[in-house]
């Protein structure tokens, strides 16, 4: 297939951190880039760090609108999809960013909190990836990346729920990546080691110095590290690459 100058992009987790550097890696004049965002929290800062992300894609030539969905419900994450094939007539790019961590040790972990963190970072990825497949199948065309996890390789203490949420999502790039591309087609993975994010700021400094020890770059790495790896992996030099896993850690798995 010839490269196209137009694409449709959906971002799922695309507010803040690596969602939002993606999808400012991704812009350029003629992408049209959709970006979920979700906080039961505090949904006015959330909303308000998506209009900034729509904002920095602009300045950038781009295009980004954005809608809080929660993707761990399905019929949200339908009705969001519906709203961009209605629009647009394709999907070229998905990338499953969205996740979240609730950490704590196995034998104290409630119900609750392995259910949520599954229910977003994997059960929320295969909805999209199912949705997104399908299109994708009649246009014979398609590139989705899935965010996991450095600690979906090697696990990790205290993220019993998160690590096998992650594992699960490298397990469900491979076994799509082998349905799909015979359609044209690829979905890979991208396994960020210890970036600067919100998520990471809240550590102590003894956790920051612990895993900053297990990088043999030493240091911790940054979104638009992981955002660079994405916009390979959606561009056309990436065509001859699928069921992969792309460890940006500085070398925290090797």
């Amino acid at each position: 297939m010839t490269k196209q100058k137009e694409r449709i992009v959906v971002v799922t987790g695309g507010s803040r951190g690596i969602g939002r550097a993606i999808c400012i890696a991704l812009a350029a004049p003629g992408t049209s880039i959709y970006f979920n965002y979700f906080s039961p929290n505090d949904p006015d800062a959330e909303a308000a760090a998506a209009a900034e992300t729509e904002k920095l894609v602009a300045e950038v030539q781009g295009s980004a609108s954005s809608k809080s969905v929660n993707i761990a419900k399905e019929n949200e994450v339908i009705d969001f999809f519906k709203e961009i094939i209605d629009e647009t007539g394709r999907i070229d790019v998905l990338v499953n960013n969205a996740g979240i961590t609730k950490d704590g040790l196995l034998v104290r972990m409630k119900e609750q909190d392995w259910d949520a963190v599954l229910n977003i970072n994997l059960k929320g990825a295969f909805t999209c990836t199912k949705i997104a497949a399908k299109v994708m199948m009649q246009q014979r065309y398609g590139r989705i990346i899935n965010m996991a996890s450095v600690v979906g390789v090697t696990g990790n203490a205290g993220q019993a729920n998160y690590s096998a949420s992650k594992a699960g999502l490298i397990g469900l790039t491979k076994t799509t990546a082998k349905e799909l591309a015979s359609r044209g087609i690829t979905v890979n993975a991208i396994a960020p080691g210890f970036i600067e994010t919100d998520m990471t700021a809240s550590l102590s400094e003894k956790a920051r110095n612990a895993m900053l020890s297990q990088v043999p770059l030493g240091r911790a790495g940054y979104p638009e590290d992981i955002a660079a790896a994405v916009a390979f992996l959606a561009s056309e030099s990436a065509s001859y690459i699928t069921g992969q896993v792309i460890h940006v850690s500085g070398g925290m798995y090797i």
